[in-house]
């Protein structure tokens, strides 16, 4: 859970979520510069929450399974949910 503690990570994330892309398109999107983002997609690779293929030249980069989407819907609802200053509600 710590790999979600990161802004950047969490966006980078929520990009590929959308759909896989490369290194390029994801600095575009997130407004990072593209050294920067490759660090973090070799973390997140580290931590298997991305994988990358090679195409041509360049790697294009997607979620890992439907695992690590799940994971990150339910960080961005309690994160809203939080935010919105929802009642807290702890389990047994």
């Amino acid at each position: 859970l710590q790999a979600l503690a990161s802004p950047n990570r969490l966006l980078i994330l929520a990009r590929l979520r959308q759909g896989p892309c490369g290194v390029t398109e994801l600095a575009e999107a997130v407004g990072m510069e593209q050294p920067a983002v490759s660090h973090q997609l070799r973390l997140l690779r580290a931590l298997r929450l991305v994988i990358g293929e090679r195409s041509g030249r360049s790697v294009v980069y997607s979620l890992y399974d439907s695992h690590v989407a799940s994971l990150l819907d339910e960080a961005v609802y309690h994160i809203e949910h939080l935010r919105l200053g929802a009642p807290e509600s702890h389990l047994p």
